[in-house]
């Protein structure tokens, strides 16, 4: 959380495994920057009128299950400040692959309720990219037991991108954006959850039509930072973690920063957004819809493969059919419907419990 989101901004406090502003060193490390969760440091900053949500940080769609280093020579004083890293001089600053403060599904669900607590009850979520389906439906078995649900799941698709990942990652790794929220909202509905939890998914959401897209898809809001980014200069010269980034957006060299005019940039990254959800909202309108919330998906089509010829399918049918097939209200929890889940979701259901007590 830096000086500059404390001036007056409205911000979605992304708490990952290094817990910048809300952690603390351990001494001694048993690795180089070793950090653990601090209540104390977490409620101070998560009350603050700023602070408007929270969300955990389980896994990116560039690099999941994959941790990061902001290397010592990218960390100024402000950075520090805001990382909460202390007085100089700084090493690097390490985000391990999994968190410390809890180690299982039913240590998320706690751990979601204890910062739900400490930040005066303000939304809390966790990000991820899907990975073993089965793995998320352990997720199911611990919210429906605890009673602890997350306000919202953010849904990071495999597409994302970023200078500072893994190439092999990058390229091969998690679950598709719009595969992911299919099967993350068949397994709520499933579950009897889903109107407990908006969903928010990310993965190339660059125009209006993706926007509406993924309204149609099952999505309740879109976040995107590939298109803000070019909107912003970048031109994917995947220098992020080098310190040399040719537009001055992720460097901390002068030279190179005086790149990045704040005030032309700004009104670019602006003009963008406010282009795009105009686009999005003349789609909506164009299919006889007043709101947002009224777009459904059997009126999305897309060309299809047919029998050896072409053809056209509205979403509709395609999660009906599709691997990720939308499930029936309660088909999960409700033994009278077990006989309307299609046999992946039975295996996933199963095993998910098994992972889920034996953690």
């Amino acid at each position: 959380i830096s000086k500059y989101h404390l001036l007056g901004a409205d911000v979605v406090w992304n708490v990952g495994t290094g817990y910048f502003a809300c952690g603390k060193n351990v001494e001694p490390p048993a690795f180089k920057g070793q950090r653990e969760f601090d209540p104390e440091l977490f409620a101070k900053n998560a009350t603050r009128p700023e602070i408007k949500m929270i969300e955990i940080k389980l896994s990116q769609g560039a690099k999941p299950s994959h941790g990061g280093i902001l290397p010592a020579n990218k960390i100024t004083p402000i950075i520090a400040d805001a990382r909460g890293l202390g007085p100089p001089p700084w090493s690097d600053c390490n985000s391990p692959p999994r968190h410390s403060a809890f180690s299982s599904p039913a240590g998320l669900m706690k751990f979601v309720a204890q910062l739900r607590e400490l930040s005066g009850g303000k939304p809390i979520g966790f990000k991820m990219c899907v990975g073993r389906p089965e793995e998320f439906a352990a997720l199911c078995h611990a919210m429906i037991d605890s009673g602890t649900v997350p306000d919202f799941i953010t849904i990071d698709g495999g597409e994302g991108g970023t200078g500072a990942a893994p190439a092999e990652f990058q390229d091969s790794l998690g679950m598709p954006a719009r595969d992911g929220l299919r099967f993350i909202n068949s397994m709520l509905i499933g579950c009897n959850l889903r109107d407990q939890v908006k969903l928010i998914v990310a993965g190339k959401v660059y125009s209006g039509f993706a926007l509406v897209r993924m309204l149609a898809t099952g999505a309740d809001l879109c976040n995107t930072a590939r298109s803000m980014m070019f909107a912003l200069g970048c031109i994917q010269a995947l220098k992020c973690n080098s310190n040399h980034c040719p537009t001055g957006i992720t460097t901390q060299q002068p030279h190179l920063e005086s790149g990045l005019d704040v005030g032309t940039k700004a009104l670019r990254v602006a003009n963008y957004q406010e282009a795009t959800v105009h686009s999005a909202l003349e789609i909506i309108g164009a299919l006889g819809c007043k709101s947002p919330k009224e777009v459904t998906s059997d009126m999305i089509y897309r060309r299809s493969a047919t029998n050896g010829g072409y053809g056209v399918e509205n979403y509709a049918d395609l999660q009906a059919e599709a691997y990720f097939a939308k499930l029936p209200e309660g088909a999960l929890v409700d033994p009278a419907k077990k006989d309307q889940l299609p046999p992946q979701y039975v295996g996933w259901w199963e095993r998910g419990g098994e992972i889920y007590k034996k953690a």
